[in-house]
């Protein structure tokens, strides 16, 4: 099963908790009961939220030098790579 990050607003804690992806937890008393931890001092009822996490933006900013080698002209790359 998937984990997801919960945040909530009232007193600012993110748990990490595995369920589903069909589920969805919307307070902090079910998300406690998910994880077994304690309630606290925050009312059950305080709402949680899942937060985006698990992914990386991509760009070719990020990716190795950024640039393609460069070929010569005539011909010289039949793989399309110089060198090889």
């Amino acid at each position: 099963m998937p984990t997801y990050d919960y945040r909530c607003d009232t007193n600012g804690r993110v748990v990490e908790v595995s369920h589903r992806m069909s589920e969805t937890l919307s307070t902090w008393g079910e998300l406690c009961a998910r994880a077994e931890v304690d309630l606290g001092d925050t009312p059950r009822d305080a709402p949680v939220h899942r937060m985006a996490t698990g992914g990386n933006v991509i760009s070719s900013n990020n990716l190795g030098s950024g640039s393609a080698p460069a070929c010569g002209s005539g011909g010289c790359c039949p793989t399309g790579v110089c060198g090889l």
